[in-house]
């Protein structure tokens, strides 16, 4: 991914902190057969001083693992974003040099993907991943599911529908193009434009850009 410095995010914490947010990825590999790409939630893992993992299932019938992966595979976790015309630019009264663009956050991880089915393994996957998310409806007081709600003979044959995957980091590029390039009184405009939206995520940008240098 091309990440110029002024958008590039180097802090660990803050391409960790995305991932665990924004949880759905596309897993992309390459195979003998071409690119393979599935969309599926994963689990970031990353101790520490230890190895960074992301950890997900896919279904058995998905001929994604059936194909060996031709090196690295790229998990790629993609956030809000919004279209910026320059016409929020007050900078286009003073010099009439400027163009649309899009602002917009991505992170893409590098990594050895493996893939496994062993019973055990498949059965911590899914009830981490699960129990992850049925989390945040614990917190808002709202009923919750357990993999051990379900009758255990109905949950063996679900985890035999399912291939776990395994993808261990070996890089991360991190980018976060919020109108950093633009001058103080520009961003207040795309903030301004952008606040106006009904779209959900024009709004969830003006957020960041109005956060810009607050931090």
């Amino acid at each position: 991914m091309y990440t110029p410095p002024a958008f590039r995010q180097d802090d660990p914490a803050w391409w960790r902190q995305f991932i665990r947010a924004t949880r759905l990825c596309t897993l992309v590999t390459a195979t003998a057969e071409g690119l393979e790409a599935t969309p599926l939630p994963m689990i970031l893992d990353a101790p520490e001083g230890g190895e960074a993992t992301l950890l997900g299932h896919l279904s058995r019938a998905n001929d994604q693992w059936k194909r060996p992966p031709v090196g690295e595979a790229l998990a790629i976790f993609t956030g809000p974003d919004a279209y910026v015309t320059p016409s929020w630019y007050p900078s286009k009264q003073e010099t009439g040099k400027v163009v649309p663009t899009w602002n917009y956050q991505a992170v893409h991880v590098h990594g050895e993907a493996t893939f496994f089915d062993d019973p055990d393994g498949l059965r911590a996957a899914v009830t981490r991943l699960t129990d992850l998310h049925e989390a945040e409806r614990a917190e808002a007081g709202m009923e919750t599911w357990r993999v051990s709600d379900a009758p255990e003979p109905f949950v063996a044959a679900q985890l035999r529908g399912v291939v776990g995957v395994r993808l261990r980091i070996t890089r991360v590029d991190a980018k976060s193009k919020m109108s950093q390039n633009r001058s103080a009184d520009d961003q207040a405009g795309v903030v301004a434009g952008l606040s106006e939206s009904p779209r959900p995520g024009d709004q969830m940008v003006a957020a960041i850009v109005a956060g810009l240098g607050k931090s």
